[in-house]
């Protein structure tokens, strides 16, 4: 397995409010990425919490030889851990109250991975054959979309399309979604924030990635492909090839 990372502020932020962390834990490899939100300091006080707790709670529970339904527990709990610690710390300090995250992570063992998401960060499961999202978007348009309001190309520029409707860290409970996938020899896992997607296209990610034969820079040229689009948020990707 191979693993490479990126994280860039953009063109417009002040400040990088993503976090984002790779573990490998006994058998496991895991990798967690965090887009905060909330005003100046705020998101990056979440987002670094989320990463930071998320990884705490997994180093203390996955053991070896744990089935699916097992590790959905240990990461539903280390997810519901990081969303009690940033309610908490919002509660704490009024002028990051409003603060949150949205939070997409993988934990990996052999050919099985488990992506757990809240919020609109991804994850997509690229290969030969193509390109598909594999978590779901917690967000207004998406919801739309589902209800048949909306097209898929609508929601791309829809004035609403940043709304989330989950996320880490304003309520005291959140509930996570979770996908269990297997992947095969040559073919790649993407976990990032809403600051790729929304400037990169499926098939300029599929590109870069799987037909350029070159996965050690893929992240870079994609980030620069968000940079000469202006770049509007803070860009973060985790990528993990399957060898």
């Amino acid at each position: 397995m191979r693993i490479w990372s990126i994280s860039d502020i953009g063109l417009v932020r002040h400040e990088n409010q993503d976090s984002y962390g790779t573990m490998l834990i006994g058998e496991y490899t895991a990798a967690v990425v965090c887009d905060g939100m909330g005003g100046t300091a705020g998101g990056a006080v979440a987002s670094h919490l989320a990463v930071q707790i998320y990884r705490e709670q997994l180093e203390a529970n996955l053991r070896s030889n744990m089935t699916m339904e097992q590790l959905k527990e240990v990461s539903g709990y280390a997810i519901a851990a990081a969303n009690e610690a940033i309610h908490h710390r919002g509660q704490e300090e009024s002028s990051i109250q409003s603060m949150g995250t949205t939070l997409v992570a993988a934990i990996i063992r052999g050919e099985d991975v488990l992506i757990s998401n809240v919020g609109d960060s991804r994850a997509y499961l690229l290969s030969e054959s193509g390109i598909r999202q594999i978590s779901k978007d917690h967000s207004l348009v998406s919801s739309m979309v589902e209800q048949g309001n909306l097209t898929r190309e609508q929601a791309k520029s829809h004035p609403g399309r940043n709304l989330i409707t989950r996320a880490l860290g304003p309520e005291e409970s959140v509930r996570d979604d979770e996908f269990v996938h297997k992947w095969k020899q040559g073919e790649y896992l993407l976990l990032c924030t809403d600051g790729l997607v929304n400037t990169v296209s499926d098939q300029e990610l599929l590109f870069e990635i799987v037909h350029t034969e070159d996965p050690e820079h893929c992240l870079q040229r994609l980030v620069n492909i968000s940079v000469s689009r202006g770049a509007p948020d803070n860009v973060t990707a985790i990528l993990i090839q399957n060898i």
